[in-house]
């Protein structure tokens, strides 16, 4: 075991997260917090990035589980994995800033699609990502994913995905086919 999964203690998340999740979340993508990682979407979007409804709403749905990664007795990452039909949507994905660049999401990732395999039996892996992130998708292509071309658009207007400080901000699907 590499020294990024060190100690590391994988849960499905309960009500009682919720809060710590959220402010993982939003230290991991909004605010000065978020600069001292490289995930940060600091530059391009202002406001928040969720809120305890929308992580609730992500615990108690029948065919999503918040995967949530503890170090030593602290919540350190978070991923959202849905099931949908040939294949698990995966978001939500937080990595403590002061943390990141050591492995730490790599591990994450990879217990993600075991487990998605292991429990729903899928083929593939879905994800979105805003498309002008070049350093992320790089990081996922490296991780196996690929650029599907696919394209869905910002919600504009809807302040529970942040506030977008431009106006060319738009989603592309990422897929990984599972061993």
């Amino acid at each position: 075991m590499d020294h990024a999964a060190a100690g590391l203690t994988f849960r499905d998340a309960t009500d009682t997260d919720v809060d710590a999740l959220v402010a993982l979340i939003e230290s991991a993508y909004r605010g000065d917090s978020s600069r001292a990682g490289w995930t940060t979407e600091a530059d391009i979007l202002d406001g928040q990035r969720t809120d305890p409804d929308g992580v609730l709403a992500v615990i108690k749905s029948p065919d999503s589980r918040l995967l949530t990664v503890e170090q030593d007795g602290r919540l350190v990452a978070c991923c959202q994995l849905e099931h949908r039909g040939d294949h698990v949507y995966f978001g939500m994905f937080a990595v403590s800033p002061t943390l990141q660049g050591a492995g730490l999401g790599k591990v994450v990732m990879a217990e993600a699609e075991r487990q998605s395999r292991e429990t729903w039996g899928v083929t593939e892996m879905h994800m979105t990502v805003i498309s002008v992130r070049e350093d992320l998708i790089a990081w996922y292509e490296r991780r196996g994913y690929r650029r599907t071309g696919k394209m869905s658009p910002f919600p504009y207007g809807d302040e529970r995905f942040g506030i977008p400080q431009r106006d060319d901000l738009q989603f592309e699907l990422l897929v990984k086919k599972l061993a």
